[in-house]
């Protein structure tokens, strides 16, 4: 026999003699390629001139050095930003409503809102998706959501990795995590010590929960026997209670961006701060030096009635819903007194609903005080 001669087939073999493969173990090829083959005009949707197309390739290239023809601007003194973040048990409610077009946009948003805080413009997003067992179908769905989440953020999606991983997911279950990098000059980056007493704090809005508190969004509709399926008055809204909750997370690039640009010469903007977990109070503060602290007024803006439905229905002290939901407020800026006007204005014709939330003061512990 030589080596490339198969030995006979005995008649008398048991079922354990039968030769395995990577599809007996729970991992299909096959569909990984065919869900390759679906997203591909997806991807190519996200790039712009910055992207170097190489088929095939085992990795995405980006230009960072600009062609003059190609960019209305070069980087003098660049500095790459890079960030990564996930969505976290979300994922469990879109894999139990079997809605998984908006966790893609949810997790482009926790990466590229993290970024901007630095000052930085995002140039490149990637996923990472893990499954039980890969459906093509379900998994061009999430992607799509990555790519329509790159073109809200004007990034370009390069690429991903896609793992079937049976023995650690159950069925059904998913995990999506992303990994972004972009760019900020050196002299325009965000330094927290820039921050001054008198200073003032505008919010942006968030379009909910955004991606944060789930574990006991989760509880409080399990422990409250809430019907995902249901239209519940309260929350002001033609939609079930589960389509409320997967209401994606605002992405705010492209308004920070085009503001940061807007100011060429004077800094006008001091700090920032993406509100995720651990609410105003735990997300503020780290856009404040030692020395200061930010007094916000909760009555300043309108809490969205899921915040109050929740609350209701959990029985969730203020100060825990506080610490745990961004209840309202999904982006803050720390501007000077003087170009607050300004800046509101600016953001206003960026289709943003800026809102004065309070101020900086002088303090000794760099903590956020919301009355």
């Amino acid at each position: 026999m030589t080596s490339s001669t198969l030995p006979p087939k005995s008649s008398d073999s048991s079922p354990g003699d039968k030769p395995l493969t990577y599809a007996d173990s729970g991992v299909d090829i096959a569909a990984g390629d065919t869900m390759v083959g679906m997203i591909q005009s997806l991807m190519r949707r996200t790039h712009g001139p910055r992207v170097i197309d190489r088929p095939g390739g085992f990795a995405g290239l980006v230009r960072l050095d600009f062609n003059e023809k190609l960019f209305r601007r070069n980087y003098k003194e660049p500095v790459l930003v890079a960030c990564t973040d996930g969505v976290g048990t979300k994922v469990k409610l879109a894999s139990q409503l079997g809605v998984y077009d908006t966790v893609g946009i949810d997790c482009v948003a926790m990466c590229v809102n993290d970024m901007i805080v630095e000052g930085a413009e995002p140039l490149m997003f990637l996923d990472y998706l893990a499954v039980n067992r890969l459906d093509p179908q379900v998994g061009t769905a999430i992607v799509k959501g990555v790519a329509d989440g790159c073109r809200l953020a004007g990034c370009a999606l390069i690429g991903g990795e896609t793992a079937e991983m049976p023995d650690v997911y159950s069925e059904g279950d998913f995990d999506i995590a992303g990994f972004s990098v972009g760019v900020v000059e050196l002299d325009r980056a965000i330094d927290n010590s820039r921050v001054e007493a008198g200073d003032v704090i505008i919010g942006l809005p968030s379009s909910g929960l955004h991606s944060n508190g789930f574990s006991l969004v989760r509880k409080i509709v399990s422990t409250a026997g809430l019907d995902l399926h249901k239209v519940y008055p309260e929350l002001d809204a033609d939609q079930a209670l589960g389509q409320v909750l997967l209401t994606p997370t605002r992405i705010y690039t492209r308004s920070i961006v085009r503001l940061l640009r807007r100011y060429t010469v004077k800094r006008v903007v001091s700090g920032m701060a993406h509100i995720t977990g651990g609410g105003l109070p735990g997300n503020v503060c780290r856009a404040l030096p030692g020395d200061l602290d930010a007094v916000i007024d909760s009555k300043l803006w309108e809490m969205p009635p899921v915040f109050h439905f929740l609350q209701k229905h959990g029985r969730v002290e203020r100060h825990e819903m506080l610490d745990v939901f961004n209840t309202g407020i999904g982006y803050v800026l720390i501007v000077r007194p003087s170009f607050a006007n300004s800046v509101v204005k600016h953001l206003t014709k960026l289709r943003e609903e800026p809102i004065v939330i309070g101020q900086i003061v002088k303090g000794g512990s760099g903590v956020v005080r919301v009355v």
